[in-house]
């Protein structure tokens, strides 16, 4: 697989086992102008820097040697993983996100993604239940990759999971509502699952959006309803 090596600074100093690796981690830029993504994560003030960084035009660049912890997860948990930098390659994929025109990710940034991804999981065994975006870990703080990451096409090559359900039958359980009883039920399927929910009434908001975003990315609004639990149920099997 072709690489341009492109080194960032900012990463720890000290390698790591390649047993270590566990996750693949998504995620957008977030920047208006693609070379000034690159040029922050390459910035020693910027504190920031991922391991891959995929462009518009598919070109994936090495900013970071895998085996070294690169600074691209922040404040982050995952079942009984916390801050995930130490246990993950993250992978940037050029896109302005949600603050400036977030758009879909194009024919050439698919490719690269496929490619890269089955490369690594192949080298480092990752699961595909440990193959996630920035919002799955970081759910009361971050969008990336987004609603328009195709989580749903990516889980047909083996790249992450996705639920098994017929779409016809889930769009008719959208918003209806369930009780107290069942919206707990699916706190607690996204717990097991791997979610983390200590947090506010408020930021139990953010993590619902964030689970919408990732596996019913047609409606995002923050709120329970049965569609929502029905798919909740239907990934724990896939997520054990």
């Amino acid at each position: 697989m072709e690489l341009n090596i492109n080194y960032s600074p900012n990463f720890d100093r000290k390698k790591r086992n390649q047993d270590q690796i566990k996750f693949i981690i998504f995620h957008y830029t977030g920047m208006k102008k693609e070379i000034n993504a690159i040029n922050k994560l390459i910035s020693l003030k910027s504190k920031v820097s991922c391991h891959y960084f995929i462009k518009n035009n598919g070109e994936i660049l090495n900013l970071v040697p895998d085996l070294y912890i690169a600074w691209h997860a922040g404040v982050s948990r995952w079942k009984n993983y916390k801050f995930l930098n130490k246990h993950s390659i993250g992978i940037e994929i050029n896109n302005p996100g949600h603050d400036y025109n977030y758009k879909k990710f194009n024919n050439n940034q698919m490719k690269s993604i496929i490619k890269l991804s089955l490369f690594l999981i192949k080298k480092y065994k990752i699961k595909s239940k440990f193959i996630l975006g920035h919002s799955d870990i970081s759910p009361d703080r971050k969008l990336d990759p987004g609603e328009k990451f195709p989580w749903k096409y990516l889980s047909k090559k083996k790249i992450g999971i996705w639920h098994n359900l017929e779409m016809e039958i889930l769009a008719k359980s959208r918003r209806q509502k369930i009780d107290k009883l069942e919206s707990k039920n699916f706190l607690n399927n996204l717990s097991k699952i791997g979610y983390s929910y200590n947090f506010s009434k408020k930021n139990i908001k953010l993590l619902v959006k964030a689970f919408q975003r990732r596996f019913r990315p047609e409606l995002i609004n923050g709120l329970i309803d049965k569609e929502c639990l029905i798919i909740s149920k239907n990934l724990l099997k896939k997520f054990k």
